[in-house]
């Protein structure tokens, strides 16, 4: 009669277990779920940001090459300037770029990931 019961709490033992597992394998296959959704917003709404800034910046500087080109009565000269403008911002960002960009983007998904 005690062997029966000891089998009959093994058996429930192993229920339980499966059952907290299984649970335990849900629960971790949601938070993975939520955890890339959340990430491919985040990449998807900078992208778009980005594509929408990145117009709006090449039609303001055809227009300011325009503009300066009119005023020194030379086109070329003016898309040459903010071309160089361009190259020296550029220059300035490699330098900066590393502080900047890596910090906001490891904090950014750091949040994402580690406090939800």
């Amino acid at each position: 009669m005690a062997f029966q019961e000891i089998k009959d709490d093994f058996q429930q033992l192993k229920k339980e277990s499966k059952a907290y597992l299984d649970s335990n394998i849900a629960y971790f296959k949601l938070w993975g779920f939520k955890v890339t959704m959340k990430s491919a917003t985040v990449i998807l709404k900078f992208i778009i940001l980005l594509l929408f800034l990145s117009l709006f910046i090449l039609f303001s500087s055809l227009a300011l090459a325009i503009v300066i080109g009119k005023h020194l009565d030379n086109y070329v000269y003016g898309f040459l300037i903010v071309a160089g403008f361009y190259l020296l911002l550029a220059l300035l960002i490699s330098f900066v770029k590393p502080k900047i960009v890596e910090g906001r983007v490891l904090r950014r998904f750091s949040d994402i990931f580690f406090n939800d």
